[in-house]
């Protein structure tokens, strides 16, 4: 996930959230199309501008994102054990509103182009219960992209504000996309070894963009 440390971090805000049986009701499957530069991602080369694709997570792709997550650089170390076995599975992707940020090659990331990121958006209570941005994307602008749209997303359902709780190395980050310090959640082990900082993004009209 973006983030303004180093050139990588990311949120897994409820990391052990049990997973809603409720069915999401009428979901907007929007469509977001950005230009990006060819570097941005490295999906592309000689120069030339790719398409990114910010559209409704499937069941499929719930063993790349769960790869994303695992794999991420920002949990290595100390951070390791809350990723350790952590899978996003299909009920999880039909239970909430995930997102998910794709380039427009195919490769050997599987169908549909090069995951390079996503976000996860809980309704009730409101929260953003994971952001990732992939480690070869970081500091490309994906991350701020993934905020501008779980920010319309919210708004589109009806949402004033959205929780954060923040993986340290991302709360640069997400104060930088406008989110304002709310607390602090204390360290839960063995399960989460570290107190975190909450934060909270104001979406409703008078919110920040």
């Amino acid at each position: 996930m973006q983030c303004s440390i180093a050139r990588r971090g990311c949120s897994l805000s409820g990391a052990y959230r049990g997973i809603h049986s409720r069915q999401s009701s009428a979901l907007c499957r929007k469509w977001v199309v950005v230009t990006v530069g060819s570097r941005s991602a490295g999906i592309s080369g000689g120069g030339r501008r790719t398409s990114v694709v910010i559209r409704r997570a499937e069941g499929r792709d719930a063993a790349r994102l769960t790869r994303l997550v695992r794999g991420s650089a920002a949990y290595e170390g100390r951070y390791a054990a809350m990723v350790d076995g952590y899978r996003v599975g299909p009920d999880y992707i039909e239970a909430h509103r995930v997102f998910v940020a794709v380039g427009d090659v195919r490769g050997d990331s599987g169908e549909g182009g090069r995951v390079l990121g996503f976000y996860s958006l809980v309704v009730e209570p409101p929260e953003l219960d994971l952001m990732f941005v992939a480690d070869q994307a970081q500091g490309y602008g994906i991350g701020r992209r993934l905020v501008d749209h779980m920010r319309d997303e919210a708004r589109r359902a009806g949402i004033d504000s959205v929780r954060v709780v923040s993986h340290p190395p991302a709360e640069g980050f997400y104060r930088s996309m406008g989110a304002r310090p709310s607390g602090t959640v204390p360290a839960n082990p063995p399960a989460v070894m570290w107190d975190r900082p909450e934060l909270r993004f104001v979406v409703g009209s008078g919110g920040e963009r």
